[in-house]
């Protein structure tokens, strides 16, 4: 079927649908239990928090020294996250998940049974290492949840940080004041063991992976450059914002990380997709997040130190430890209780407008901060509306990351994003702390920060949400793509690989109207969907039903997106994360399997597939159809239930290879971009690899430019290509050189319509057995005729 490529005005779609694989029945416990993983992880971190100030005595050192103990964990946590998300995508999920908690165990003891500050600092560096557990808790919710429970269980998920933070404040203060301080780390260590063995209860391994080696360089590269950015922004008050270690270490950052982009641009397999991270919603997205933690932990900072201070100063509130943890808990409860109103928002309107407005509360809280600090009940109304602000823009972030990036870099994508929070986080402990000790006022002969301090601190974290609100503007607004209403399946008509006769298409239409009139007598796909996804009936010899074939979705580099199976009747249905092209793939024992590629939009797509006799092959070489190799060619193995059991890139001859598949029945696709996909399905014994030599079918294209009188491009001018039925199968906006162009067709006649003045149609042939590789169609748009 026609094919046509992402355009300029496609963006990855709302947060209703981050989606992923078909997700497996899960237990009812299984998002409190990942949540319940978070808010350790973050008690962990806020845990030393009530005894900074006694630290140096405990550990028997200077103010400077003791202040390694948070650090440390700040640095370990910033290098950990996006390694563990990716060794996550690698090795699974689940298992990192259990390495980040084992490290937070150990961590814990290690700093319960010392009062030595080194020995302290590496137990808080271990500690550190959990700080991976959240980005992968969302990765494991993507894979296992449907689409109508992702939304809510993202933003808890996202939002566990703070809320960790803000209950375990209260609770920590409380246990430091009434018991031995080193009960705090016995009880981080309970609560990691508690963490463990719910996680192998009731969390279950994921099926996504991204099978690769790990990148060792790119990991070294990345940590070298974030301690050379994060010691100076975390030490700077204590070494001198002038310093030559400070300005050298900052500018050793500089050098380290552009050199480790450059590598890692060059890279295989590399720890950090830049090519992912720098498209624009994603980029944007990771921009606004530092914002949005530089202005969440401000208020951790200010309100705090604001109600301990003696009433005596005439704006401290006089309260002890315990009851400023309490004050300030209400933010966490907030940022709980909005997470499930958060993903309405997402489903509703988009994540871009459920973090433009968590950042405006953000903002507006800040704001009446300058003017609300007299009063503790005034404290309670900013700590609670700023956690309202906070969960409702933690729970877009994740939302928009895994909308734009493929499902087998979730991990690391969203490992990156919270590394942004955690530099945001940085950045704001180390201003707000400058901010405060400079602005003093001397109390009993000791400096303590003044009104000035306070307000001033209050103003910048105002003037960072209303940063973020501007970067948030500049994220790509939902679109739907104007499809026919009644021709959901218009990019999608059912096609066999080896041949797309008359009554292949006949019988698409016929499942298409199935498909509309199933859709007049009630919904198919639930509200959160929006939509997108594919079904259809998969048909054997005579078009009889298959019963339990295997349906896998994948995305063109070979990631696996979804996987079902087909009921009684044959039927099946398979929702789809993104809009843009996908490769369907069916297989059944004793069938020959089927791959088509589809174009997804915001509309069901139908497309029904027919399994005819076996096959065989594996391994081998990707060609053309004239012997050419297909360097760079996606091949992928899925076994008998559908799931990824291993993916390669043919090299530059073309050749693949699928090594450490057990025996058995899998079957093998091959995708290429600009080329039909091709699968067979293969029986491994355990003796010989068996050979698969594929050629595959150029796809056609067309392309042209819009010019208006005198010759001059025209930019905005909406191009639409339509199949032979007469269904629009792509649009596209020009830019500012009038170019358009339709990428993967493999249909042969097509009609090109371009509008903006008059419109103008132009009939396009692109071939038939073999595609031509371009057709070229300019058009000429002037008032009136």
């Amino acid at each position: 079927m026609p094919q046509s490529a992402p355009t300029r005005v496609e963006e990855p779609q709302s947060a209703a649908s981050p989606g992923s694989p078909l997700p497996r029945e899960v237990g009812g416990g299984f998002v409190a239990v990942l949540a319940f993983c978070g808010i350790a992880v973050s008690v962990m971190q806020t845990l030393v928090v009530p005894l900074v100030t006694d630290l140096p005595q405990l550990l028997h050192t200077t103010s400077s020294n003791a202040s390694w103990v948070i650090t440390a964990t700040l640095l370990a946590g910033a290098v950990a996250t996006p390694v563990m998300g990716r060794l996550g995508d690698m090795f699974g999920k689940r298992r990192i998940l259990m390495v980040a908690l084992a490290l937070l165990v150990i961590g814990s003891l290690t700093c319960a049974v010392t009062s030595d500050l080194v020995v302290m600092v590496v137990g808080r560096a271990i500690q550190g290492g959990a700080m991976g557990a959240i980005p992968l808790g969302i990765s494991i919710m993507r894979d296992e949840l449907p689409p109508q429970k992702l939304g809510s269980a993202m933003a808890l998920m996202s939002s566990s940080l703070g809320i960790g933070g803000a209950l375990g404040l209260p609770a920590a203060a409380f246990v430091a004041q009434h018991t031995n301080w080193h009960v705090l780390f016995y009880g981080a260590a309970g609560i990691g063991a508690v963490a463990i063995a719910l996680v192998l209860a009731v969390v279950p391994e994921s099926s996504v992976r991204t099978p690769s080696r790990f990148d060792f360089i790119g990991a070294i590269g990345l940590s070298a450059g974030l301690l050379c950015l994060l010691l100076p922004i975390t030490k700077g008050a204590d070494w001198g914002w002038a310093s030559g270690t400070t300005l050298g270490l900052f500018g050793a950052s500089v050098v380290i990380l552009v050199l480790w982009g450059l590598i890692e641009l060059r890279t295989t397999n590399p720890l950090v997709d830049l090519r992912t991270t720098a498209r624009r919603q994603v980029l944007l997205t990771n921009l606004a997040s530092i914002m949005v933690g530089f202005s969440f932990y401000a208020m951790s900072l200010i309100l705090p130190q604001l109600l301990q201070l003696p009433e005596a100063t005439g704006y401290g509130l006089g309260q002890s430890m315990v009851m400023a943890g309490l004050y300030v808990a209400p933010m966490g409860v907030a940022m709980m209780v909005v997470s499930p109103l958060s993903a309405r928002i997402n489903a509703a309107s988009g994540p871009k407008v459920s973090l433009m407005l968590g950042l405006v509360v953000i903002a507006a809280t800040y704001g009446a901060g300058t003017v609300m600090m007299d009063h503790v009940w005034q404290i309670v109304v900013l700590s609670t509306a700023l956690g309202v602000g906070v969960g409702i823009a933690y729970s877009a972030m994740p939302t928009l990351i895994i909308s734009a990036v493929p499902a087998g870099e979730t991990g690391a994508a969203n490992g990156l994003n919270t590394l942004m929070r955690s530099i945001g986080m940085s950045t704001s402990s180390a201003v707000v702390g400058v901010i405060l000790a400079h602005r003093t006022t001397s109390f009993g002969g000791v400096p303590l920060p003044n009104t000035d301090g306070f307000k001033t601190s209050f103003a910048v974290a105002c003037a960072a949400a209303v940063a973020g609100l501007l970067i948030a503007l500049l994220l790509p607004a939902r679109h739907r793509t104007a499809v026919a209403p009644g021709n959901p399946a218009a990019a999608s008509e059912p096609r066999d690989v080896s041949d797309a006769d008359e009554a292949d298409t006949k019988a698409g239409i016929e499942t298409q109207a199935e498909a509309e009139a199933e859709t007049e007598a009630g919904p198919v796909v639930p509200e959160p969907l929006t939509g997108r996804l594919v079904h259809g009936r998969v048909l054997g010899p005579g078009d009889v039903p298959l019963i339990d074939a295997a349906i896998t979705l994948i995305d063109t580099g070979g990631q696996q997106l979804g996987r079902t199976a087909s009921g009684d009747d044959g039927r099946y249905r398979v929702a789809v994360p993104d809009a843009g092209n996908v490769v369907l793939i069916g297989s059944a024992p004793g069938h020959r399997p089927q791959a088509a590629t589809l174009l997804v939009a915001d509309q069901p797509v139908v497309c029904d597939l027919r399994l005819t006799g076996g096959g065989t092959g594996l391994t081998g070489a990707a060609r053309t159809t004239g012997g050419e190799p297909l360097a760079g060619a996606t091949v992928t193995a899925t076994g008998p239930d559908g799931a990824v059991a291993g993916a390669a890139t043919a090299d530059e001859k073309g050749e693949f290879t699928l090594p450490e598949l057990a025996p058995g029945t899998y079957t093998v696709t091959l995708a290429a971009d600009g080329h039909r996909p091709h699968a067979t399905q293969v029986e491994l014994t355990g003796g010989e690899p068996v050979r698969v030599d594929a050629e595959l079918r150029p796809a056609a294209r067309v392309r042209g430019t819009v010019r208006g009188r005198g010759g001059r491009p025209l930019e905005d001018a909406r191009v639409s290509l339509l199949d032979s039925s007469g269904d629009v199968v792509g649009q596209f906006i020009t830019g500012e050189d009038g170019a358009f162009g339709f990428e993967g067709l493999t249909g042969e006649h097509y009609t090109v319509v371009a509008g903006g003045y008059a419109p103008s149609t132009r009939p396009v042939t692109v071939g038939g057995a073999e595609p031509a590789e371009a057709r070229d169609v300019d058009f000429l748009l002037t008032h009136g005729r």
